[in-house]
């Protein structure tokens, strides 16, 4: 990968989780050719990934998941032999901007006051940024090695074999990065529908074990309304549990409080779909409840 002359390359080691994702890899990597090290873990991709990763210059590690914990990222952190000072999470369908490459090396090269970073992911839909509708989201995306690990929410679902919702528990202070990473799926709608119906059975299965336990897990992050950005959705989170109407509440919140009415059609079509998901994980968990009930009779 060419690199400017003035430039020396990032103390950082990209990790880039990936499925099948030969449409997205490409665009992901090239954003990357500020880092010293790029680490594309796969689980058995068969539309040519991993051949599309190691002509743009990357490693790739194969990962088999074999239940439990830990799951893909949190396993690429343990064993993926990472030397670098930092480490970089990002997904196949992210890139960073140049503007966050920018003030990342700026953060760094002044001393890195943070162990941790979180950005925005800046939401692109059906080929077009959405400007409204709340719709992009901060998450830690850069740490310092050795002090940060995933969420252990000791939930498994055949098929699903990297964290979903999970957030890093980082150790120390947590600095925000102001430009945005760019996340845009090119893999269309009917991928997007059926990845997250597989979330919502995952995040079904999540929120009955809180209604059980009284917890998300054995070792997650602090769910606080004034915390930091990942502690109050984590809040929030759990306040909706057993909130009545809260799909009709998120569409409302993205197409009307959040003003997604703005972005037009894709502002409205964004707003259904994160509906029809909280419609999916509510039903999902009657249909358990329902199981439950039958198998005690």
């Amino acid at each position: 990968m060419a690199r400017g002359h003035m430039d020396p390359r990032l103390p950082i080691t990209a990790v880039v989780a990936v499925k099948n994702e030969a449409s997205n890899i490409s665009q992901c990597l090239a954003s990357l050719r500020a880092v010293e090290r790029i680490l594309v873990v796969d689980s058995g991709s068969t539309d040519g990934t991993p051949e599309l990763a190691l002509a743009a210059g990357a490693e790739v590690l194969e990962f088999r998941y074999r239940g439990g914990f830990p799951k893909k990222r949190q396993w690429t952190i343990q064993e993926g032999g990472i030397r670098t000072d930092w480490v970089l999470l990002i997904d196949a369908d992210e890139a960073l901007s140049e503007p966050l490459v920018t003030e990342i090396r700026a953060e760094l090269s002044a001393g890195a006051r943070f162990n941790g970073y979180f950005a925005k992911k800046e939401f692109h839909f059906l080929g077009r940024r959405l400007r409204f509708g709340g719709f992009s989201h901060e998450a830690v995306v850069l740490f310092r090695q050795g002090t940060a690990r995933f969420e252990r929410l000791d939930v498994d679902l055949p098929g699903l074999d990297m964290e979903v919702h999970e957030r890093l528990i980082v150790d120390g202070p947590i600095g925000r990065l102001r430009a945005p990473l760019l996340h845009e799926d090119r893999k269309g709608l009917e991928k997007y529908i059926e990845r997250h119906n597989a979330y919502s059975t995952w995040e079904s299965l999540l929120r009955t074990r809180l209604l059980e336990t009284g917890t998300f897990g054995p070792d997650t992050i602090k769910t606080r309304l004034l915390g930091n950005t990942q502690e109050r959705r984590r809040f929030l989170k759990r306040l909706a549990v057993s909130v009545p109407g809260e799909a009709a509440f998120w569409f409302c919140y993205h197409y009307f409080l959040r003003l997604g009415m703005l972005d037009g059609r894709r502002g409205l079509i964004a707003a259904r779909l994160r509906s029809a998901y909280i419609r999916q994980v509510r039903a999902k968990m009657f249909e358990s409840a329902v199981a439950r009930d039958r198998g005690g009779l």
